[in-house]
């Protein structure tokens, strides 16, 4: 599973999720058998080589029609900060659905 993170810096243990309009850089999890595989970034959502499957937001309230338009599926983080607690609530399926 590919999936697409707004991220506030490249550093991975450092960085924290952040707004979509804040975003800094764009985080791409592979999540292969309950395991982060690895993490890619880019400056722009759409330009990494493989598309992501699904996406993850800080709130309900950040602009994801592109997303949605692109087929992902949009969870949201509202207590989760850093790609390791983003992956465990994944895993977990602790990420809640868009409410809209």
């Amino acid at each position: 599973m590919l999936v697409l993170l707004p991220m506030n810096s490249t550093e991975v243990q450092e960085a924290e999720i952040t707004k979509v309009f804040d975003v800094k850089v764009w985080a791409q999890l592979r999540i292969e058998e309950g395991e982060l595989v690895e993490v890619l970034h880019n400056e722009k959502y759409d330009a990494f080589e493989n598309w992501s499957e699904a996406v993850v937001v800080n709130n309900d309230a950040e602009p994801v029609m592109d997303f949605m338009n692109m087929s992902m599926i949009v969870l949201v983080a509202h207590t989760q900060k850093t790609i390791d607690e983003i992956v465990e609530a994944y895993l977990f399926r602790e990420l809640h659905d868009l409410a809209y």
